[in-house]
């Protein structure tokens, strides 16, 4: 039997307004790297998370990384706005209770990044 494959990695675009269209740019990012790479996860999990964030000389002072984070997580969870009782889309981990390790940084986007951040997700060990 094959081992379940667990660690992702996807380019998230960069920030904006409003942050519910983000979040679903960012959850749709990560579906299509989990359906290309197989990967899946349950609520037994335990993940650690490192989100790097892109952003311009004028928005990297205003962006509070916590915030960005919950965006990001709350993406993976598949919460995008509405009710919190009625899912419109399928959540990609189970909870966010699951992640043991958080990493963020935010920074100016190298010229190779065009814009794009990135999300990796991997097994805390």
């Amino acid at each position: 039997m094959a081992k379940r494959k667990i660690k992702l990695h996807f380019r998230i675009p960069a920030y904006r307004h409003p942050r519910n269209a983000w979040r679903k740019l960012i959850y749709d990012a990560a579906l299509a790297e989990m359906e290309a790479k197989q990967v899946t996860y349950r609520k037994e999990d335990k993940l650690a998370v490192s989100v790097v964030l892109y952003f311009d000389s004028g928005a990297i002072e205003f962006h509070d990384v916590d915030n960005r984070l919950k965006d990001v997580l709350d993406a993976l969870q598949a919460r995008m706005g509405g009710p919190k009782a009625v899912r419109q889309y399928q959540p990609l981990i189970p909870n966010d209770s699951q992640v043991f390790k958080v990493t963020v940084t935010k920074m100016l986007p190298p010229p190779q990044s065009n814009g794009l951040g990135h999300v990796t997700i991997t097994k805390h060990r």
